[in-house]
């Protein structure tokens, strides 16, 4: 039957005269409200997009709950000392708040390196530092950071207090942590957690998680090229090092020589006055001897690596204000060129920043070098390795020790072949990141 030959129809009103002008009718109706109540609802088996949540299958994995709903937050305190203490902290707060399910509140670093004044500590907020939407986009699905005015309610904040002292164990502190992520706590928009530096929190994450976090942190635009200044200079004095000790035949040789890519060395040199004392309780705790190294013992083991071409850049990266003694450039094997940053000309880059900036243009450096030679027991030199190790396994290298290798890297406080370095790379597979904190010695080749 034709549904416009039918009399008195009004939708709402339903007068139909007819069985089959009704039938259509409802058949209409039930359409529509099918189209109304159920089109909206996407994925997931029925959830809304907006802020209203319907759910026809409670099954819904706990990853992705994560952001159902209004977003939670994770605030914690200001993260000071090292770079590379600070970056460790950085990544510990981002899986504190993976594991919570929340989203972690852009932290604050400390430009300076004070210890105990605490008001000299010069809080710098994270992006001015490090890169924030790239820290997002590259880390998205798996942790991520969000600006405080992205919090509707600031009151609507639970206080979490770390426990401290021997009595807290890694148990108790992951029990905590586990209690956190449920109710009633996971119902505050925002859980602040005060009191340790979160350097000094229990630590509960895989070292993979944590070169995840590494891989994130890029840089702002004005360091990094800060850092290409100072990896230019390096490369003109060694490729101008070689032009002159090969001895071209033509001006054509001469020409292609100057464009050749020139490899140079990086070296950590853990020998300032506070690193001393520090490695010496550090020997005395573990009774141990290879810890501390000498200018001396790291000249000959560095000189010792063998395939290094000659001759080569060795750039010192070193606190030159804490040194002591006699100078860093002499001593060296013929054929190894020693620079540090006033004989490089670069001293007025880094006398321009504060000491996080300095440290991070460093680290950068030293990332970059052909060979990398550090302290097996220094956080910065940990953390360049394992940034050289995850490079090699993201570009499906097996074989991550030795000079065959695209970014070899050495600890010269141990020794290795033929009075070398002591070849090293991470251990990806360990089950927290403790092995290179303080205290560990984790070289792995």
């Amino acid at each position: 039957m034709d549904l416009w030959h039918c009399k008195r129809l009004r939708f709402f009103g339903l007068h139909l005269n007819s069985l089959g002008c009704k039938c259509v009718a409802l058949v209409v109706i039930v359409l529509v409200l099918r189209a109304v109540l159920i089109s909206p609802f996407a994925g997931f088996g029925g959830i809304e997009q907006s802020k209203l949540i319907f759910f026809r299958n409670n099954s819904l994995p706990q990853n992705l709950q994560l952001h159902i709903g209004k977003q939670k937050f994770l605030e914690v305190p200001q993260i000071i000392w090292g770079l590379n203490n600070q970056k460790i902290a950085f990544a510990r707060a981002c899986l504190t708040a993976r594991f919570l399910n929340r989203t972690l509140l852009m932290p604050s670093l400390s430009a300076s390196l004070f210890y105990k004044e605490i008001d000299l500590l010069q809080p710098i907020s994270f992006d001015k530092v490090f890169q924030f939407e790239r820290f997002n986009c590259l880390c998205k699905g798996f942790v991520q950071l969000s600006h405080f005015t992205n919090v509707s309610n600031r009151s609507d904040v639970l206080e979490l207090q770390k426990g401290s002292g021997r009595k807290w164990t890694v148990e108790k502190d992951l029990d905590q942590l586990t209690q956190h992520s449920k109710p009633p706590y996971d119902e505050y928009e925002t859980i602040r957690i005060v009191g340790k530096n979160p350097f000094l929190w229990h630590d509960h994450w895989p070292v993979k998680d944590y070169a995840k976090i590494f891989e994130c942190l890029a840089l702002v635009d004005e360091l990094l090229k800060e850092a290409d200044k100072v990896v230019s200079k390096i490369r003109e004095i060694g490729r101008q090092a070689r032009h002159k000790s090969e001895q071209p035949q033509n001006g054509l040789e001469s020409e292609s020589r100057l464009l050749q890519y020139v490899p140079y060395v990086a070296v950590h040199l853990r020998i300032e006055k506070d690193w001393m004392i520090h490695c010496k309780k550090l020997e005395q705790r573990f009774n141990i001897s290879e810890i501390c190294s000498s200018k001396e013992q790291i000249i000959e083991r560095v000189g010792n690596i063998k395939g290094l071409n000659h001759p080569t850049v060795v750039y010192l990266a070193v606190a030159d204000s804490l040194l002591e003694g006699n100078s860093i450039l002499d001593g060296w094997k013929e054929g190894l060129l020693p620079f540090e940053k006033k004989k490089l000309g670069v001293l007025e880059i880094y006398q321009k920043h504060p000491y996080l900036f300095k440290s991070a243009i460093d680290y950068e450096v030293c990332s970059r070098s052909d060979v990398f030679v550090g302290n097996s027991f220094s956080t910065f030199s940990s953390l360049v390795v394992l940034d050289r190790t995850q490079k090699m396994i993201n570009m499906g290298v097996s074989k991550q020790c030795g000079m065959d290798v695209r970014w070899p890297s050495y600890a010269y406080n141990l020794p290795g072949d033929l009075d070398g370095p002591c070849p090293w790379a991470t251990n990806m597979s360990d089950s927290s990141l403790q092995v290179i904190s303080y205290g560990s010695n984790h070289v792995s080749c």
